[in-house]
């Protein structure tokens, strides 16, 4: 399945463009070969990718990124995704107009997860919300060194 260009889709020699043009996880990247080489990524060819606000660490949602979404999000500025359910690349803000603007880019320790660091504009969740992490709050014990919960070790 192919997805249709957005305006903000790369262009150039390795991006993937047109109809019929492969795309999605496992279809050639133009993503730098040596950073391609250290990803880690799940089955399906996804890496799980944190969307934070730069400024004050509001963890805003996760989405998905092949290597394509990543090499998009590292040249265009914007957060571009890979939906699972749609089975095509989504930039953040070209529909909703709650754009993502990438400050940074990191993979953790394993590179098996990117976090980018973004200016959010409006909502990052798809129901409105400010974070994806707003509307359903777990119990949980409070632990910590004044809490009373001991360490695992003792």
């Amino acid at each position: 399945m192919t997805s249709t260009p957005s305006p903000s889709s790369p262009s150039g020699p390795g991006a993937p463009s047109g109809p019929g043009a492969p795309s999605g996880p496992g279809a050639p990247s133009a993503l730098d070969p040596e950073i391609a080489a250290r990803l880690k990524r799940s089955a399906d060819g996804l890496l799980p990718a944190i969307a934070q606000q730069y400024d004050t660490g509001e963890v805003l949602m996760l989405g998905w990124m092949d290597d394509e979404a990543l090499h998009r999000t590292l040249t265009t500025g914007r957060c571009t995704y890979w939906s699972r359910s749609r089975r095509e690349y989504w930039v953040k803000g070209d529909t909703s107009g709650h754009f993502q603007w990438v400050r940074s880019v990191a993979l953790d320790c394993d590179a098996d997860t990117v976090l980018v660091k973004v200016d959010q504009v409006g909502a990052a969740c798809h129901t409105g919300a400010r974070t994806c992490f707003d509307e359903d709050v777990l119990k949980a014990v409070e632990g910590g060194a004044d809490s009373g919960v001991p360490p695992l070790d003792q």
